[in-house]
């Protein structure tokens, strides 16, 4: 089996510099030892005008079939006859691909120290492969590489020219013509080739991720088959193609926000193993104890500053806090629940505990904080009937989702804190305007209470990731804001012990959605509280302007933060967090 890949040149940009970038002579043809046979590199031509390079690869039969045993394992069928009779000597595949990444590995790489101003360089490409496996025929031959901005030929063979009556077969010819650098048309061969024949001639470990990933950066995230791609490669092993598509996700929200994708991913640490993961009292945060540490975290363990012993302060903060949700949550009569920005899935373990919720779903960015959350949930091991009733999604919630909405209720536990301001808006459009469950929670820290911490320096936010922390009244003005351009009533609740003079340590808003047609509050009349005080209710709804997108909701939903420094030293994780 073989493919040539030929440039043409021009004086200023001689065809022959092809040689630098595949660091192979034009002047010797030149041999390699592969685990079955012997690739040979060679130019058929090489001048100025025109060069092209050709990959010649002899199979040894036998070593395939004393390597490879069995279906996928140099793609024949079980019978005998077939491990020796069969067309991988022949056609391209992920044999041709394996040598063309081992032979090529630097060009591939994009490095090339003799001309480093030539990896960069589009050149005019002309690949072409005599003998390709397309299962699926030359209809998805061009759509996977003609996205990637190729010219696609795919010219199907016949079974036998003597007899055409007998039609094509499974094989074409391949032509690629388009401008492209050569590391990324290289990356393209060498991911798509195995994945047009739909089979591999070895084991598909799960280090076959981080190949596809490391080959598909920059134009696979966002294929239109990146789904077929993905499978095939990993000769559709259902948890590595789940894997990376996860991670194909990762670096798609990544990329939308202009950030590395382990700012995005950062809600936990990456090493969860072995550490015991409790939460800091002071902020309600996730953080992680070692050996190493755990001595020390006591100062900061306890609720209420004031407190003189453990045995007699009140719970934890964000014990306090899940206590209040599941209370607003069953008042609220919610059966279908959004936990946005679920974290390592403290709120889901919660609901899950009362069977009034049939069906749970933890929504967060981070997939280190979903696995921590699955292991948490005891996901693998749990019962049938329950695990019908829980599911973790990974999503950003600066963009509408489909999957969320027709739910009861929604939850935004210390989430819309770690959102950039000039991104609040999307979310609040996401959440209120598109999934516009029936009650939405939000609950976030009140930082005129951060003058009871004694561990927490003046100006400082609660947490290193902290984008803002709001007053009450401001809190109260942007809730108020949101109720009233999306239809919903508004009380805002303290949680935790409210000081007469800074308030409590977490404010917490509850949204009820008005039916605007009844003028009553999900169709049903406002009832009194349990207190016997009135709910409070907005003031008259204008009404709604057409739906704005989410980057188009307006600014005047974001209140200026009261400003403050970040603190010296920021826990390792965070409980709710959206990208």
């Amino acid at each position: 089996m073989f493919l040539t890949i030929g440039t043409t040149g021009t004086p200023e940009r001689p065809a022959s510099d092809l040689g630098f970038l595949l660091h192979k002579h034009p002047d010797r043809a030149q041999a390699f030892a592969t685990s079955y046979g012997t690739a040979h590199v060679l130019y058929p031509e090489a001048s100025k005008e025109r060069c092209t390079a050709a990959l010649l690869l002899e199979v040894d039969p036998v070593a395939l079939v004393r390597r490879g045993k069995g279906r996928g394992r140099g793609g024949a069928p079980d019978s005998a006859l077939a491990h020796y009779v069969n067309d991988r000597p022949y056609a391209a595949s992920s044999l041709l691909a394996v040598a063309l990444g081992s032979v090529f590995s630097s060009a591939m790489k994009g490095r090339c120290e003799a001309r480093p101003e030539l990896v960069d360089q589009t050149l005019p490409l002309h690949i072409e492969v005599p003998v390709l496996p397309a299962r699926g025929g030359a209809a998805l031959v061009t759509r996977l590489f003609e996205p990637l901005g190729w010219t696609v030929t795919a010219e199907p063979l016949p079974l036998d020219d003597t007899f055409p009556d007998w039609g094509d077969s499974r094989y074409v010819r391949l032509v690629l013509a388009g401008e492209q650098r050569l590391s990324q048309a290289l990356c393209h061969l060498y991911v798509l080739l195995p994945v047009l024949d739909a089979a591999k001639h070895y084991w598909v470990a799960p280090d076959e991720v981080d190949k596809l990933l490391r080959a598909g950066a920059g134009w696979l995230p966002g294929h239109p088959e990146e789904f077929l791609i993905t499978s095939r490669y990993l000769a559709r092993r259902r948890t590595l193609t789940r894997e990376a598509r996860e991670r194909l996700e990762l670096i798609r929200l990544a990329e939308s926000d202009d950030s590395e994708v382990d700012e995005i991913d950062n809600a936990v640490d990456g090493d969860v193993d072995g550490d015991t993961v409790e939460e800091d009292a002071t902020t309600g945060k996730a953080m992680r104890r070692g050996s190493d540490e755990a001595a020390g975290a006591t100062s900061e363990a306890v609720c209420d500053p004031g407190a003189q012993s453990a045995a007699t302060s009140p719970p934890p903060l964000g014990v306090q806090r899940r206590a209040a949700l599941v209370a607003e949550l069953r008042a609220a009569g919610a059966g279908r629940v959004l936990d946005l920005g679920c974290g390592e899935g403290h709120l889901v373990r919660e609901l899950l505990a009362d069977a009034r919720f049939t069906e749970v779903v933890g929504v967060d960015v981070s997939l280190r904080a979903l696995a921590v959350a699955g292991r948490r949930l005891r996901l693998d091991t749990m019962g049938e009937r329950q695990a019908e009733r829980v599911r973790l999604l990974q999503g950003s919630l600066a963009y509408t989702d489909q999957r969320l909405k027709g739910y009861d209720a929604a939850v935004l536990s210390e989430v819309i804190e770690h959102v950039d301001l000039p991104r609040l808006s999307a979310l609040v459009y996401a959440v209120f305007g598109a999934a516009r469950p029936r009650t939405v929670l939000v609950t976030t820290p009140n930082v005129e209470y951060n003058v009871r911490w004694e561990s927490l320096p003046a100006g400082h936010v609660r947490h290193g990731d902290h984008r803002f922390e709001w007053t009450r009244e401001e809190f109260r003005g942007w809730a108020r804001a949101v109720a009233a351009r999306h239809g919903y009533d508004i009380r805002v609740e303290p949680i935790g012990p409210d000081d007469p003079e800074v308030g409590p340590p977490t404010q917490m808003a509850v949204f009820t959605r008005v039916d605007r047609t009844e003028g009553t509050r999900d169709g049903q009349q406002d009832e009194a509280r349990t207190d016997g005080t009135a709910r409070p209710t907005t003031a008259a709804v204008p009404p709604r302007s057409p739906a704005p997108t989410p980057q188009l909701a307006p600014s005047a939903l974001e209140p200026t933060p009261q400003p403050a420094q970040q603190p010296q030293q920021a826990p390792t994780a965070q409980e709710g967090r959206v990208a």
